[in-house]
């Protein structure tokens, strides 16, 4: 059986300084365009990186996959996927189902609530009880959620998957 890796990604921060701009179109604030880059650094650090992503088109999303991709050491194969744009987690992961099956390590760049409540979802009881408490209190942006699993993308379901890790940007500093 075939031993996968998905990571959960949350956009990084967003800028709020047009409020006149539709949410779609939102940009990244400072913040953002600083931690994104510190959370693809601990991705290769660990050795997580991706073979494939998912993204939801929002401009938030696309920004944060542009500078996470800009630092890992080989080319990552992307779909921009309109269902992920502040979908709930049903639809999340319909679209990880749909991922090419010789991607052994998935990530899903997307949106709150519907990340951690896929989290959640999917989250078995083998996971690491120190993750899923941070996890569970707070998903805050450019966090990210690593799971690891047995099976082709299509099985993965509730309770299926082992929460291995949770980084966010401010314990990197």
């Amino acid at each position: 059986m075939t031993e996968r890796s998905l990571l959960l990604l949350r956009h990084a921060k967003s800028s709020w300084d047009d409020p006149l701009l539709d949410d779609f179109e939102r940009p990244l604030a400072k913040r953002g365009r600083e931690a994104a880059p510190r959370i693809a650094h601990e991705i290769v650090r660990r050795g997580w990186q991706p073979d494939h992503a998912i993204i939801s088109p929002a401009l938030r999303t696309r920004q944060t996959w542009e500078l996470v991709a800009a630092v890992f050491p080989h080319h990552i194969s992307c779909d921009f996927v309109p269902a992920v744009y502040e979908a709930p987690a049903a639809r999340i992961l319909e679209a990880v189902r749909s991922a090419p099956e010789d991607a052994g390590c998935l990530l899903v760049v997307g949106h709150n609530p519907g990340l951690e409540e896929l989290a959640a979802l999917i989250a078995s009881p083998e996971s690491n009880d120190e993750a899923m408490a941070r996890l569970s209190a707070k998903f805050p942006t450019a966090a990210l959620a690593r799971f690891s699993f047995e099976g082709p993308w299509r099985a993965l379901g509730p309770a299926a998957a082992m929460l291995e890790g949770f980084v966010t940007p401010k314990e990197l500093g």
